[in-house]
């Protein structure tokens, strides 16, 4: 590689951009392709070196052509390759420090990729700023490929910039990548950067750089390079060598090789064998060579630049020289090398690919099925799935394969069955365990994946064959669990709480825990259901109690915890509980897992029911809202409580990012629900109308979330006022409150009260009757905590007061609900509010000099000496409506500067 960067200014600019915005807080992933030989290597040189003059910490991994043998393998050479500050960091995090070496691995107690991926977000955290660089992306395996997904996502505002890069000569049109890159370039946080051919101009200052030429022999090596740099690099060195140019890149390369000695392509050839890079050591054993002539051999190779020192072992120069070599191989010769290196090698992974290639089938089988284990401990379910697959189709091949193995062809497809499912394949985990015997253990597990894909007739039929197989009482526990889960929200949900007991007896004789999880959270939800909510506290504190052996189960028992805290109104209880799970999901590497993300949204909901915004706005900033996922869009979803509240200029455009969700039910209930009270705020109630419609049509009849949504509603009709479509609504709601998800009446919940409550009085609105006693009603249900609804109710209230005559009332009400949207900053809400202040005429009582939300965070700023424009900066506002509000405040402080503004505000307790 030429140690000059020519005619790629503008690529490397777009790529220090990224770096720029990483190092001030925006995250950026950097796709780089073209074709081999490019200079794809050369340009994220410079950016490594740009990053490490401005601080960056810097990580860089490579893919090998192994492919998906090898799980990981490009965060593994990062890690290996990093500074000791980064690799001692990394070994604090067990699922990242067994890709170091001299390292066990982590003992698995489930979801082992999402944790590691949680691990390695959390690493990258405390070494930022940080810039991982992934070369050759096109050998990726899936999990890497996985990875980088994951951090393209998951980075939003840390100081993190991923670089990836790949050779676009390489992807056909089924190549795994190409999905990938699709899905990735779509993300406004991904820049993509693709390296066409030098022009000739480009292409004569670069050659004239490599050293001395003459015009003619310039203009050869310019016309037969065609832009490409690499090819140029061959060229020159040929002519240097005195040798004739011979036509095509691999006959040019091979050139190279040629004029080395017999020892010196002796070596290289073995070296191709394994691939881009090869330890000394390894080298030399399969060689043949005495040291001596080895070492010579060696030296000849690396002086002419075919082949280049890498700490203990050696690289190839690019990965094209290399492809040229080994493509170059007799079959036979390529055989017994990839057979000499089997016989020397330990990793199983490397060992199955040389046994294949050396057609060895039984090693072959045997270090597949190795490979596969090592690759299940280490977070790799795909390439698990892969391993075993392998050994699977070899199975019939050799003999003495389950010898081989070290298990049987059964407990073989078994496990690649669960690792397809753990790598996010369901469909592929159920068609092998239906080709399976149907053991209780393949049923159960064809159960479990089944009602995960919501068939639930199949489901409980392979639930049921579950039990009857069963041989054991841990699997028998295991599914009995399985089927009182399958059938609880079925028109079979009574028979579940028999079916759990009978689990949880057989599990506690046998110590099957994680069974027994299972079924007292099928217990405590049934519980639940029945009013009889110190049973379920009970039975969900029995399932928390110790650990489960199941993250996972662990998880989710922290999360019905909290969940019925919360549905009871017991914020407290609740948040403690939710804080609990939440530690055990970071602490796992967890954090985005199922329910990792269920408990951090839990956590959310209580912040925002119990007035504490602040901490609600910071969770929600986590939220991001540039999804691509449905989990993403999910997530997304919930930041609109808050933002939607708080009146934020983010909400349109997350809106416009989970507008193609919308086909998603619970997309659409959540932020469908939250644009219609947008709307609602802006003073659009024929649209906030379609929104409602949109949210109800994505439940299911009787299901309690239609209540907040049919209040919203009946809202948008009472300010357009109409009452035509109210008595529908309403039946809806009532019909919600009557029968149930399951068709009949269940315990609802202080919240749904509150909110069924609401339905009336707003149906009452709706058709021009403000009733006092029942928003009297809907304030007292909301007072279990949740702030901002009683602030809410207390307007209505107010303006019921007002019309019945009762004017101190309504002043009293109207007090407290400004009061406490101004300690929220709820900006729609203070804003109308204060218009129906000025209706009425009432004047402010507190001591806030009738200051709204927004003119209290411009004064704040104000009195920190920021000028209008940073103001608008800081608060995404207009620069001049920030100038409207610093008049109002001197106005209405009775102030003439900014400084007397500050001293006033200080005076009376506002800042």
């Amino acid at each position: 590689m030429n140690g000059l960067l020519v005619g790629r200014a503008a690529e490397l600019a777009r790529l220090a951009r990224v770096l720029e915005s990483a190092a001030e807080g925006t995250a950026g992933v950097s796709l780089v392709g073209g074709d081999a030989g490019i200079g794809k290597t050369r340009l994220v040189a410079e950016l490594v070196a740009e990053a490490r003059s401005s601080g960056f910490n810097v990580l860089v991994g490579q893919c090998a052509e192994l492919g998906d043998t090898l799980p990981y393998l490009p965060l593994a050479d990062a890690l290996r390759g990093a500074e000791p500050a980064i690799r001692e960091a990394a070994t604090a995090h067990p699922l990242l420090g067994q890709l170091l070496p001299g390292m066990e691995s982590a003992p698995s107690a489930g979801l082992t990729q999402q944790r590691l991926f949680g691990s390695l977000l959390g690493l990258l955290n405390e070494v930022q700023p940080v810039l991982f660089v992934i070369e050759d992306l096109h050998w990726a395996d899936r999990s890497t490929r996985d990875l980088l997904v994951f951090l393209s996502r998951m980075v939003q505002t840390e100081r993190v910039c991923v670089v990836g890069t790949y050779r676009t000569d390489d992807l056909h049109r089924r190549h795994p990548l190409r999905s990938v890159l699709a899905e990735l370039k779509r993300l406004p946080s991904v820049t993509h950067v693709e390296l066409g051919p030098l022009d000739s101009g480009e292409m004569s200052d670069y050659v004239a750089t490599l050293g001395a030429l003459d015009a003619q022999e310039l203009g050869v090596i310019v016309t037969r390079a065609d832009g490409n740099p690499f090819y140029a690099e061959e060229l020159f060195a040929a002519l240097a060598e005195g040798d004739s140019l011979p036509d095509g890149l691999a006959s040019l390369l091979m050139s190279r090789v040629e004029v080395l000695s017999e020892p010196g392509q002796r070596v290289l050839r073995a070296a191709a064998v394994a691939g881009r890079r090869v330890e000394d050591e390894l080298l030399r054993e399969v060689s043949g060579l005495p040291l001596t002539d080895f070492e010579e051999a060696v030296r000849e190779i690396v002086s002419r630049g075919l082949l280049r020192v890498d700490g203990y072992g050696y690289t190839f120069r690019h990965a094209l020289l290399q492809e040229a070599v080994y493509t170059d191989l007799l079959p036979g010769e390529r055989t017994r090398l990839h057979a000499a290196f089997a016989s020397l090698l330990t990793s199983p992974a490397e060992l199955a690919h040389h046994y294949l290639a050396g057609h060895d089938l039984a090693g072959a089988l045997r270090a597949s099925a190795e490979a596969g284990r090592l690759a299940e401990r280490l977070g790799a379910p795909a390439e698990a799935h892969r391993h075993y697959d392998r050994a699977l189709g070899l199975w019939d091949r050799v003999a003495e394969a389950e010898t081989l193995a070290g298990e049987g062809r059964a407990a073989l497809a078994f496990r690649s069955a669960v690792m397809a499912a753990d790598s996010g394949d369901n469909h592929r985990a159920v068609q092998q365990l239906r080709a399976m015997p149907p053991t209780s253990e393949v049923s159960e597990r064809l159960a479990y994946y089944l009602i995960e894909l919501d068939d639930q007739p199949r489901a409980v039929a392979a639930a049921e064959r579950a039990v009857e197989a069963a041989d054991d009482q841990a699997t028998l526990a295991r599914a009995l669990s399985t089927l009182a889960r399958t059938i609880t929200w079925s028109t079979r949900h009574t028979e579940a709480p028999v079916i759990a007991r009978r689990a949880i007896e057989t599990a506690r004789a046998c110590g099957a825990r994680d069974a027994e999880v299972g079924a007292l959270l099928i217990l405590a939800i049934h519980a639940e259901h029945e009013g009889d909510m110190d049973k379920a506290h009970s039975l969900v504190e029995s399932a928390t109690a110790e650990g489960s052996g199941q993250l996972a189960m662990d998880l989710r028992a922290r999360f019905h915890h909290g969940r019925i805290h919360y549905e009871q109104g017991l914020l407290a209880e609740a948040a403690e509980m939710a804080d609990e799970g939440i530690r055990i999901a970071i602490d796992a590497g967890l954090k985005w897992s199922t329910y990792g993300t269920d408990l951090r949204f839990l956590r959310f909901l209580i912040h925002y029911v119990a007035g504490e915004w602040d901490e609600a706005e910071s969770m929600a900033a986590g939220f991001g809202a540039r999804v691509g996922t449905l989990p993403e869009a999910t997530l997304s979803s919930f930041a609109l409580f808050i933002e939607v509240a708080r009146g934020a200029p983010a909400v349109d455009d997350r809106l416009n990012w989970l507008r193609i969700f919308w086909s998603d039910l619970l997309v659409v209930y959540m932020s469908r629900g939250q644009a219609a009270e947008h709307a609602l705020w802006r003073g659009d109630p024929a649209t906030a109308l379609e929104h409602v419609r949109a949210a109800l049509d994505s439940l299911d009849p009787g299901d309690p979330g239609a209540l907040r949504v049919v209040a919203v509603g009946l809202w948008a009709l009472a300010d357009l006022g109409r009452a035509d479509g109210a008595d529908d609504l309403r039946h809806l709601a009532r019909f919600a409150v009557e029968s149930g998800p399951m068709g009949e009446r269940g315990p609802m919940g202080p919240e749904g009260q509150a909110w069924a409550l609401r339905v009336e009085a707003e149906w009452h609105r709706a058709h021009g009757r403000l009733d006092v006693d029942l928003w009297r009603q809907v304030v007292a249900a909301f007072d279990f905590g949740f702030v901002y609804e009683v602030a809410r109710a207390r307007w209505r209230l107010a303006e019921a007061l007002l019309a019945a005559g009762d004017r101190t009332g309504a002043q009293y009400e109207w007090d407290l609900a400004r009061s406490a949207a101004q300690k929220l900053r709820a900006v729609p809400l203070e804003t109308a509010l204060d218009e129906f202040g000025r209706r009425a005429r009432f004047a402010a009582s507190h001591g806030d000099g009738g200051l709204t939300a927004r003119e209290l965070e411009v004064l704040k700023l104000v009195a920190e000496g920021l000028t209008n424009r940073e103001i608008a900066e800081r608060l995404f506002i207009a620069q001049k409506t920030v100038s409207v509000h610093v008049s109002n405040i001197l106005g209405k402080l009775e102030v003439a500067t900014r400084t007397q503004a500050a001293a006033a505000g200080r005076d009376r307790g506002l800042l």
